[in-house]
């Protein structure tokens, strides 16, 4: 053994995606010939991303250690933390281990993809500790705005780590009980090696206030508007949230109908567990709507970030088939805007009420994730000797390494790693370093195709967008190479061609000079690509300060 290595395999925490931004969360936990991966989400794409539907992360690292990986432990049913699963089990199909709900929503996006018979999950009770090769997986109950939300106390040689999961401290939830604040501090008192701990509102001063306080906000909407059609949209896989709107309705005589696919599949799925309790005859159809007065309905809708295919969006913009907003309406937006959401959020209010309706979008909306007196209660009942923070922007993570050093750890003990860092633990030699990296990145999905939009067609795309396209054909003779017409010039997105005769004519004019000084008998019609590609460009440069993309096509005839 070399000197100053240590006698027993140090427990590496390896964030594969996550940490640089508010979605896509996966991290490998490894300790020798055993890896467990906690969550397994995707992000949706950014602006410049264009035509790509979603984003999934990098997993060269699990292939490269296939034969090590044991499992996927999911902390809850959101799509940044289990919409990648799909994508990423028919590449390394290893067993699935969540709670009731989120096996689930986990089954349905199996079935989609035609995996669920080829996939194993195990629905996990929590208290439960799973096996998984060096590694033992405790679940341990915690809220957040989807029922079912768990926190993992993981077990290795090397220590204990927590991961929080998405969490808040909720002493009042709608469904279930309270977070188990009792088992957090039983672990505290047998020694934590690390707490990872969500930091999305590390920044919020105070605790984070409880789901109920919003079912108080919406009784008062239903009485202040008791003449209007309601229409509310909010996050679809926020059962409880559901579950006020629906109570609160049935309990004023309104039926109910739901609107968009994503909220549809989550209530069905959380009605079939009981994980939600509808009344007989609340439910109603869209086709069932204008049997009833306007005073009498309640519409809950998806779109509550301002997708633009959602039904908030159609709703809005008039494109909805089935329904019209109308002067009376009052629509009710019960979320907050995700960071570069309010733009389009700022666009479907203004919409809206320009149709007439009444929009109340302030003050109908509570966070799912802890605040920093809740952050700074879990630290407390853990005590653990490092800090890892997670899920957020580094901003947030940054703030939530404020906290951790105000209640007494010290700033050589926090980490704030990059997605990629290999971090390497062991409590017996007091080891805490970030000791490699591994490949890490965006896996982009377009339609059916998975990871075969890369960098460079993004390029493509965006200059297409920006700057349109040019397509030069010429038809060539398959014998001799000489011409068999004049070059045809087609544009799109470029300029529009019948107010720009005199350029299109004076591009042609261009083409012909580069025609006439090639010898077509040599047939190199690369050669003959790259000079109309150069000439071209530099012609249209010249004129208009603009750089189309430039397709040449030879077509031998």
């Amino acid at each position: 053994m070399k000197k100053g290595q240590s006698r027993n395999p140090r427990l590496k925490v390896i964030p594969l995606g996550g940490l640089e931004q508010i979605g896509m969360n996966i991290t490998a936990f490894e300790y020798g010939e055993s890896i467990i991966v906690v969550d397994c989400g995707l992000a949706f794409p950014e602006d410049d991303m264009l035509g790509i539907d979603l984003v999934i992360p990098d997993i060269t690292y699990l292939l490269e250690n296939k034969q090590k990986v044991k499992g996927f432990f999911i902390t809850h049913g959101h799509e940044d933390h289990i919409g990648a699963l799909p994508y990423i089990l028919k590449q390394i199909n290893v067993p699935i281990y969540a709670t009731k709900l989120t096996v689930g929503l986990i089954d349905r996006k199996l079935e989609e993809h035609g995996m669920l018979s080829v996939t194993r999950r195990k629905v996990v009770k929590y208290g439960m500790h799973i096996n998984a090769g060096e590694f033992r997986v405790e679940f341990i109950k915690t809220n957040h705005s989807i029922q079912d939300a768990a926190a993992l106390a993981i077990y290795s040689p090397a220590g204990v780590i927590v991961h929080t999961g998405d969490f808040k401290v909720d002493y009042t939830p709608v469904f279930g009980d309270a977070i188990d604040l009792q088992r957090f501090g039983e672990l505290g008192k047998k020694g934590v090696l690390a707490v990872m701990c969500d930091s999305t509102n590390a920044e919020r001063p105070g605790f984070t206030m409880s789901e109920r306080t919003v079912g108080k906000a919406l009784e008062t909407i239903f009485d202040d508007h008791k003449n209007s059609r309601i229409i509310i949209s909010t996050f679809a896989s926020n059962v409880d949230r559901v579950q006020q709107i629906i109570n609160i309705a049935h309990e004023r005589n309104r039926k109910v109908e739901i609107e968009g696919r994503s909220m549809v599949n989550i209530i069905e799925t959380a009605r079939e567990l009981g994980y939600i309790n509808i009344p007989d005859n609340t439910l109603i159809s869209v086709d069932e709507l204008k049997r009833y007065p306007d005073e009498r309905t309640v519409l809950i809708t998806t779109g509550s970030q301002g997708e633009s295919m959602a039904a908030m969006s159609r709703l809005a913009n008039g494109t909805h088939k089935r329904i019209s907003i109308k002067p009376t309406d009052t629509v009710v937006f019960s979320s907050n805007p995700i960071p570069g959401n309010e733009k389009a959020i700022s666009r479907i209010i203004n919409e809206l009420s320009m149709k007439g309706a009444d929009v109340i979008f302030q003050d109908v909306h509570v966070s799912g994730h802890a605040c920093r007196e809740d952050i700074k209660l879990i630290y407390s009942l853990l005590r653990p000797k490092y800090s890892i923070p997670i899920h957020g922007e580094y901003k947030h993570r940054k703030a939530q390494g404020a906290i951790a050093y105000e209640l007494g750890i010290p700033k050589e003990n926090i980490f704030l790693l990059k997605s990629g860092d290999v971090l390497e633990l062991n409590d017996s030699d007091n080891f805490a370093k970030v000791t490699g990296h591994v490949k890490v990145g965006d896996v982009m999905v377009d339609g059916l195709g998975v990871g075969d939009v890369g960098s460079i067609v993004l390029k493509d795309r965006q200059r297409l967008g920006e700057e349109g396209i040019i397509i030069v054909v010429l038809g060539v003779d398959k014998y001799d190479g000489l011409l068999t017409s004049e070059p045809e010039v087609v544009s799109r997105g470029f300029v529009y061609v019948k107010g720009a005769a005199n350029l299109m004519d004076d591009a042609r004019e261009v083409l012909k000079n580069v025609i006439k000084g090639f010898d077509f008998t040599k047939k190199d019609w690369n050669r003959l690509k790259l000079v109309i590609k150069d000439e071209l460009g530099s012609f249209v440069w010249k004129e208009t300060e603009r750089r189309p993309m430039i397709i040449p096509i030879i077509m031998e005839v």
